[in-house]
């Protein structure tokens, strides 16, 4: 037997996969990043050794450097250019629609900032994000603090653009309130097809008003006022606990959405919820938005959101739920409620991230991403 060779019989499944995977991926985008890197940093000093290392630190390495974008992704600073990018990262640093534990506007800067640990390759997914698509960090939206009206409307501007591009927007909020004013944009720039929404919570967030105002606990209600953004493509995943107040319940029960506890999913098993909540948000629907609210997670795991609520998903089962529901494909996601002043060793911030990295490698191994015609 060849040196190199792996008796298959020693592997598991999926890691089976993921070895015979990772054998196939192409190593030219890594290369080209070692002479940018080089010819933009400079070559190291003559005592180092490793000759692709450079100066200044430029890309992934070492992970503990750099200026915080996301994965370390180009900063596009002229967003006009977005379109030439498969995936733009938007951050919506807003918190004015929370009303309890205010600190969200600091999330993007929190997924971000730990986005650094990880690199480009994904083991199980057998995916290397670096090699199959382009992305860029727009870096944030400018809201309005104070005014969640004038936000809104920053936030459609700013994610209808991404997405008229033909990029895939990847929002990193801010607290749920900005739900409304994403699938805003995308319901009106889909040509008068329906857009679906996958939302996981631990809330409904369903309410017409919360505090006299639209706030985290509103999005839904006023989505689906929207004209082609129906509720009968509306699931909702995780909701429970006791901070799901009745009005919004209410609310869900007379529009017809469709909601599953974490009870619900675990017993009818992750696949098959799965199932249930692609069959519910693309039943006649042209494209489908996925809301990921940190807050269905238990709050063991993600101790850093404005609501935590024990009982919530375990990560593999969050994971595993958005593995199944990305073959679909998506016209875009957010990540809403990370407050990193309240976390713990930024595992929260770790899990949005993880989200958002599990997503785009899904959507690249069932081929939605790159975009099609790009290189």
């Amino acid at each position: 037997m060849p040196e190199d060779a792996t008796p298959q019989s020693q592997h598991g499944p999926e890691a089976r996969y993921a070895v015979e995977a990772e054998a196939a991926l192409p190593q030219t985008k890594y290369e080209q990043e070692i002479a940018w890197r080089l010819e933009v940093g400079l070559p190291a000093a003559d005592s180092v050794v490793d000759r692709s290392i450079p100066t200044f630190s430029r890309g992934e390495l070492p992970h503990f450097a750099g200026i915080n974008t996301f994965l370390k992704q180009h900063f596009l600073e002229d967003v006009r250019q977005c379109g030439n990018y498969d995936v733009a990262i938007v951050g919506a640093p807003f918190d004015g629609g929370t009303t309890y534990r205010a600190g969200a506007r600091f999330g993007p800067q929190g997924i971000r900032k730990i986005s650094a640990l990880y690199g480009s390759y994904s083991f199980e997914l057998g995916v290397d994000l670096r090699e199959s698509i382009t992305m860029c960090d727009l870096g944030d939206i400018f809201t309005i603090p104070g005014n969640i009206e004038k936000t809104f409307d920053q936030v459609s501007r700013a994610v209808g653009h991404v997405f008229a591009s033909g990029a895939f927007p990847v929002v990193l909020g801010g607290d749920h309130s900005l739900g409304y004013p994403t699938t805003r944009a995308i319901a009106e720039h889909l040509g008068g097809g329906n857009l679906g929404i996958i939302h996981f919570d631990r809330h409904v967030d369903t309410q017409d008003t919360d505090l006299d105002e639209r706030m985290h606990t509103t999005p839904w209600f006023h989505a689906t006022n929207l004209p082609n953004v129906p509720a009968k493509n509306l699931v909702q995943i995780g909701i429970g606990g006791w901070q799901a107040p009745r009005a919004g319940v209410k609310v869900s029960r007379e529009r017809g959405t469709t909601i599953m506890t974490v009870t619900d999913c675990v017993e009818m098993g992750i696949e098959k919820a799965a199932e249930r909540a692609l069959e519910v948000a693309w039943d006649g629907a042209d494209a489908v938005w996925l809301s990921f609210d940190i807050d269905c997670l238990d709050a063991a795991f993600v101790p850093g959101t404005g609501w935590p609520e024990p009982g919530g998903f375990l990560p593999r089962e969050v994971l595993k739920f958005i593995h199944l529901i990305a073959a679909e494909g998506f016209a875009g996601m957010e990540v809403v409620e990370c407050a990193p002043p309240y976390d713990n060793a930024e595992i929260t911030s770790l899990m949005a991230c993880r989200v958002i990295c599990d997503t785009l490698g899904c959507l690249v191994r069932a081929g939605h991403l790159p975009k099609a015609g790009a290189a």
